[in-house]
């Protein structure tokens, strides 16, 4: 197993995946209600990159977005968020930048993603050759790269390449149905890239959908944490976390705030844990960190947006009472 800390440590982050287009009407507005509507870049990858630099780190992005208007606009986005786009390719023809439009509000939440025709799928191996492994700390990902080709190739290659490099690989399972073929292929193909990685984060569902049931999710985490992994993060949502980590198995709680809104907080969990780790804190406090960010990001409207910069996060955990006791 590889020691993920010294590369983590670099603070200077590959990370694979999309970036996208958002669409959000005000605070507690339905969609079919709304005359206005707020616009800003997501997609997870770039959301995390973007934590990432908010946070004080450095990222680069690897991906394609469609050469029209809606792709400018979201590499125009990535620049003013300190995104590194050397490696943001357009591509031509009838691919399209996804586009997601979703609500600010809990009760009623109504998400719409537009993925037909992807332009980040169109991501190929000579995308991720092109990249110089040694300038970076970790490679980063979510699982979605891998639910269509050539992305999902590409995806393959890169891990070889940051292995090779000696890059830890860092892995958000991330499972979206909408994006997959079929829920078959989709489990298989992202346990095969847990089975790659030296760090996977996903929910109790994700790690149940990969072992084929709920119920065999935590075994499963454990499992890939006593073989391949050397740190495994099992979220439970409201409930917490438990960490695989150096042979222990570390309970954290979350810290509660009035969401507005679900989304977006898996992005900033991942921004902020790897933050705090390339800031040299403990797994355990960084997870916190990570917890933190979540619950700053679900507090407010938008996604990369809503990403805390570390003022943000101390004023945060000096107001806030603290983290839930998971027993």
């Amino acid at each position: 197993m590889k020691d993920v800390g010294p590369g983590i440590r670099k603070n200077n982050f590959i990370i694979v995946g999309r970036v996208g287009m958002d669409l959000f009407p005000g605070p507690g507005e339905a969609t079919e209600g709304a005359d206005t509507f707020s616009a800003d870049m997501g997609g997870s990858s770039a959301n995390t990159a973007a934590g990432i630099v908010k946070l004080g780190g450095k990222a680069a992005l690897v991906t394609r977005v469609s050469d029209d208007a809606v792709g400018r606009f979201c590499v125009n986005k990535l620049h003013h968020y300190g995104v590194d786009t050397t490696h943001v390719t357009p591509v031509g023809g009838e691919a399209r930048n996804s586009l997601a439009l979703y609500e600010s509000r809990v009760e009623g939440h109504q998400s719409v993603i537009y993925r037909n025709g992807a332009a980040d799928f169109e991501m190929n191996v000579a995308d991720v050759e092109a990249v110089d492994y040694a300038r970076y700390g970790a490679l980063v990902t979510a699982g979605t790269v891998f639910a269509a080709e050539p992305s999902r190739g590409a995806s393959f290659r890169a891990f070889e390449l940051a292995h090779a490099a000696g890059l830890p690989v860092i892995f958000d399972i991330d499972y979206r149905p909408y994006s997959w073929p079929s829920a078959a292929v989709a489990a298989d193909v992202l346990s095969r890239a847990g089975a790659l990685s030296d760090m996977i984060v996903g929910n109790d569902d994700e790690f149940g959908f990969m072992a084929g049931g709920k119920e065999k999710g935590l075994d499963m985490a454990r499992h890939l944490a006593a073989t391949t992994a050397s740190i495994v993060i099992y979220k439970m949502g409201e409930h917490g976390a438990i960490t695989f980590a150096d042979g222990q198995e570390i309970k954290t709680g979350i810290y509660p705030v009035t969401a507005l809104k679900p989304t977006g907080a898996g992005d900033s969990f991942m921004a902020g844990l790897l933050a705090a780790m390339a800031d040299g804190m403990d797994i355990k406090s960084a997870i916190l960190r990570g917890s933190a960010c979540a619950a700053i990001v679900v507090s407010k409207p938008g996604c990369a947006p809503a990403m805390p910069y570390p003022v943000d996060l101390e004023n945060f955990l000096a107001d806030h009472p603290g983290p839930t006791p998971l027993s």
